[in-house]
């Protein structure tokens, strides 16, 4: 009996996962991913550890998968605007180290002309790993994403603000749209980043869980059954980072500019603001959605970006994304007021009215019919951190 009960409260307790609550709830970490250049050629150059060399111990930088990648981190932030200090300093830096070595930058979700057959992997066991178990399908990853962590009070409240930012997927994801190109073709998406994550079987759209004990349960199973060997192995659009104490979004094709980063970060951060005043009335009034419909509402916004239609409600009925978008401007206003915040969801407003990166992409090469001339606006709307409509 006693080895009996030994073993049920083992398996009971051996995959817990402890979450480590902030305080400062809605706290904000953003990562970029920046591709790393030949400043002549403009396309990629695996110089990122060149790069991080000369940065030393800077702890705001990190390589990543690929060599031509180099990944920026912001501190834990409470507001946009620190976010802003933040990231703008640590862009400051690499640019000026990255110009004295003859590189550019820039910070699309795909490279238009990119190749992902002539990227040199960034030497690590865990990289190692990862390509053993994934072969092709992790190779051809030479995309470039932002990721929002937004900081959460406790593991069950994570998983409800989770299913709550399910809905704005397809919101978040249209204002992000910047890779409408890959291997030199133009693709028809506004954003083909995420078919390179969605082959992974443990990436895309999350498995569902309402609590954290649920969630727990989950991921012990995939632990036993040898899915995952962590939470690194967890790919998921949306992730709890038990850690850290954070929901992370991790469904944004990389911004083209920083001002458009700032101004998706902070959407973000004012939805999470709402839903804390008004989550009871959301539950109660919102019947929920079914796991296909958020599927389908993500593969519209991947395809039309902010030209989509996205279904709303359980028996079917669609709205346009781009008035779904000014509406919720509308509704968060106060907020924006609030924490000073007008001029970020003004960028968000230019987005929405005026085109994300993948529709000025588009537009270019439409006029110029020449890649080059995309790659070239790319470099020069991250180096001026403006959007050129």
């Amino acid at each position: 009996m006693l080895v009996e009960i030994g073993y049920i409260w083992r398996m009971l307790n051996e995959n817990r996962l402890e979450f480590k609550a902030n305080e400062a709830e809605l706290t904000l970490g953003v990562e970029l991913e920046l591709q790393v250049l030949d400043g002549q050629s403009l396309l990629l150059t695996p110089r990122a550890t060149d790069v991080l060399t000369e940065l030393k111990d800077d702890k705001q930088f990190a390589p990543e998968f690929f060599q031509s990648t180099l990944e920026i981190v912001s501190g834990v932030c409470h507001t946009v605007h620190d976010v802003e200090r933040d990231l703008s300093g640590a862009l400051q830096r690499v640019k000026a180290v990255s110009s004295g070595m003859g590189l550019k930058m820039a910070s699309t979700g795909t490279h238009p002309l990119g190749d992902y057959r002539d990227r040199l992997v960034t030497p690590s066991p865990r990289y190692n790993e990862l390509i053993d178990r994934n072969q092709w399908l992790i190779r051809r990853m030479a995309v470039y994403g932002m990721h929002i962590h937004v900081g959460m009070r406790s593991g069950d409240a994570c998983m409800q603000y989770n299913y709550f930012f399910m809905h704005f997927l397809p919101h978040i994801m249209s204002l992000s749209g910047s890779s409408p190109f890959w291997q030199g073709m133009y693709t028809g998406l506004s954003s083909c980043r995420p078919t390179t994550y969605e082959a992974l079987p443990t990436a895309g759209m999350p498995y569902m869980a309402r609590t954290w004990d649920e969630f727990e349960k989950l991921y012990g199973f995939l632990l036993r059954s040898g899915a995952i060997k962590s939470m690194k192995d967890l790919w998921w659009d949306l992730r709890p980072s038990p850690g850290y104490g954070t929901l992370e979004l991790r469904f944004c094709d990389e911004p083209a500019t920083l001002r458009e980063s700032l101004g998706i970060a902070a959407f973000v951060q004012l939805l999470g603001y709402w839903f804390k005043d008004h989550s009871e009335e959301w539950t109660t009034s919102q019947a929920p959605l079914k796991q296909w419909i958020f599927r389908e509402n993500k593969w519209r916004a991947m395809r039309y970006g902010l030209d989509a239609d996205i279904i709303v409600t359980r028996s079917g009925k669609t709205r346009a994304l781009r008035k779904e978008l000014l509406k919720w401007l509308d509704v968060l206003a106060p907020y924006a007021k609030r924490m000073e915040y007008q001029e970020y969801l003004e960028v968000v407003r230019d987005i929405i009215n005026r085109g994300n990166s993948s529709m000025r992409q588009h537009n270019v090469f439409e006029r110029s019919e020449d890649l080059m001339r995309v790659v070239e606006h790319n470099v020069k709307e991250f180096e001026g951190n403006m959007p050129l409509w």
